[in-house]
């Protein structure tokens, strides 16, 4: 009997070790919450990605976050690029998290970088920014920042990171430059040119296609991402008013331009889960209703593995 197990245990290991592991770095151990944007995405031959630090990522000492290989960045906005960090696991509320230790003017995102000595990807003009801030720490900006414009792609491993475009804004705060420029701009209510933001696609070497939207409304560009790249799984930010997609709009893109097996929802903007279950009136409930595919919720702590055809084999 323990032959046959042994055996079967073999046979079923090489699938297993195809898929692709999301873990999600949020606020508190095992919800999704207001502040949850980061995830790491692990492919088969063990790279590392993490896409958005934010908030939560507790510095590049987190347990959670082991060897990072690269980091993406969508945009400079201080819940993405990370203005500052929770203290510890759980602290505040699911709904309004304890993000009181200042990461500003390094960045959480710069300090992960620094810390795990893993490239920042990013697009439009960010690169100039960040590469002065790297040299400025110390580092070595042409290895730490890696530029990838909109149809431009970088490699990992075998994990292809092409950049896509998004429909936001893009304002640098005052708080990440230098004190005489941070007043000025602060003082004439004003942010820093740091071009556009965007997205991401990702190619897994198991074959899964991954479109990462970052922070967008609805756009034409997500028809031509959805026909070229065909991605088969999507991460989507559902925030809402007046940021970005909310659920039913979010739900749109899903169903017609994108059409993945299966997608994540994130930057919800609310306690979305309690106790791990999704809350009846948040907005992604309402996403999981306008979605004619599966939509999962990205629970912090819990490792999701997804095969190369994009449906969940474990975690979900």
């Amino acid at each position: 009997m323990r032959s046959l197990i042994y055996l079967l245990a073999l046979a079923t290991a090489p699938a297993l070790a195809q898929n692709v592991k999301i873990t999600p770095l949020g606020s508190h151990d095992g919800e999704l919450c207001a502040f949850d944007r980061a995830l790491i995405f692990e492919d088969p031959d063990g790279t590392r990605i993490l896409y958005d630090a934010g908030r939560t990522v507790r510095g590049p000492a987190d347990p959670r976050l082991g060897k990072i290989d690269a980091v993406l960045l969508t945009h400079v906005h201080g819940d993405h690029i990370g203005d500052s960090h929770s203290p510890a696991a759980n602290a505040g509320t699911c709904a309004a998290p304890d993000v009181s230790v200042s990461d500003t003017p390094n960045s959480n995102s710069v300090n992960v970088v620094m810390g795990k000595n893993a490239p920042l990807v990013v697009g439009g003009e960010m690169h100039f920014f960040f590469q002065q801030k790297i040299k400025s720490l110390g580092g070595d900006p042409a290895k730490l920042v890696r530029l990838a414009r909109y149809g431009g792609s970088v490699t990992f491993g075998k994990v292809v990171v092409i950049s896509v475009p998004a429909s936001h804004t893009n304002g640098l705060p005052a708080a990440f430059l230098e004190k005489g420029q941070a007043e000025l701009l602060a003082a004439n209510g004003l942010t820093a040119y740091v071009g556009p933001p965007g997205g991401f696609v990702m190619r897994f070497s198991n074959g899964l296609v991954v479109y990462l939207s970052g922070d967008t409304g609805i756009t034409a560009d997500q028809q031509a991402i959805g026909a070229y790249y065909k991605p088969n799984f999507a991460v989507m930010s559902i925030g809402g008013n007046p940021n970005m997609t909310g659920p039913q709009e979010a739900g749109f893109v899903m169903n017609e331009y994108i059409k993945p097996a299966a997608v994540l929802a994130t930057h919800v903007n609310e306690a979305a889960t309690q106790g791990g279950k999704v809350l009846p009136n948040s907005k992604l409930a309402a996403f999981q209703k306008a979605a004619k595919m599966p939509v999962y919720a990205p629970l912090s702590g819990k490792t999701m593995e997804f095969d190369s055809s994009g449906h969940c084999r474990a975690g979900c």
